[in-house]
């Protein structure tokens, strides 16, 4: 069994992309609702609510997680996978939305350090969008210069894209404020091309094509559904033990009342039949 969790409902975005991707798995989704938003909390704590929130993924019986938050993953995803996890599940995986992205970007993999051959890389100045918490880790910054010294990563907060997201904002109030941000990068960018965007939050996707209009044709969108649909099809195909395969079927939860976030949730998959229940 296979979770997905996040700290509220963008994870859903990945989650729609590995439903699609891989039909036969058994999914369950936990939504830590009752102490989001992360972002407004310190390192500490955002590491002791994903501890938790990975301990209750694993006693319903998953055998690998994907934190499907950026927040979660910034703060203390590696740390939790090199002291937690193999003290605690040493028989369990736990993988991320960020190392992917960093990975399709400059195209080496995970296992590989900074190279003086990476030099050459083509993708020369990439632009970042997503929350200010993320931004403000730099962990998107720090992670590609250790696989591409040669990349540019030029960063962008936006503070009032998630809300206007979850508040079913119309598309024009969306696309003014998709709009304002990308002019802000603009204009620090200067006379430099841009090569490519990530979109470094899993709420993002549902406004992906409002980026794809103020962005030259040329310019790759980089988006975490995708990628890591795309990633984990790799880690399962190296890693077969952790596809249960043929158990079709689809749990999700929540840590806070159901009913709100059943509505917001069948907005996010365009799925009427979603259902959301309280993790007890």
């Amino acid at each position: 069994m296979i979770g997905v969790f996040d700290s509220g409902s963008g994870g859903l975005t990945v989650f729609k992309a590995l439903r699609e991707t891989f039909p036969d798995q058994h999914f369950v989704y936990y939504g830590d609702h009752g102490n989001a938003p992360y972002g407004n909390r310190d390192a500490d704590t955002i590491y002791a609510l994903t501890v938790s929130s990975l301990e209750r993924l694993f006693e319903l019986g998953c055998s690998l997680i994907v934190v499907a938050c950026n927040t979660a993953a910034a703060t203390g995803l590696r740390r939790l996978q090199q002291t937690w996890l193999p003290d605690r599940y040493p028989d369990k995986r736990v993988i991320g939305v960020i190392v992917p992205m960093i990975e399709a970007m400059t195209g080496v993999p995970w296992s590989v350090g900074s190279d003086n051959s990476l030099q050459a890389h083509t993708k020369e100045t990439v632009a970042v969008f997503a929350t200010r918490y993320t931004v403000e880790s730099r962990v998107f910054v720090e992670e590609t210069a250790k696989r591409a010294p040669n990349v540019n990563l030029v960063q962008q907060a936006c503070p009032s894209l998630v809300r206007l997201i979850e508040a079913n904002a119309s598309v024009e109030d969306l696309r003014r404020a998709v709009r304002r941000y990308v002019t802000l990068l603009k204009r620090r960018l200067g006379e430099k091309r841009l090569d490519a965007v990530l979109l470094g939050c899993t709420h993002y996707p549902l406004v992906e094509d409002l980026f794809a209009e103020v962005m030259p044709r040329d310019v790759e969108i980089y988006s975490q559904p995708k990628v890591t649909a795309s990633s984990l099809a790799d880690y399962l195909a190296r890693h077969p033990e952790f596809a249960c395969g043929r158990e079709s079927s689809v749990t999700f939860y929540t840590s806070t009342e159901p009913e709100q976030i059943t509505k917001l949730a069948k907005r996010f998959l365009s799925d009427s039949s979603v259902q959301f229940q309280a993790l007890p």
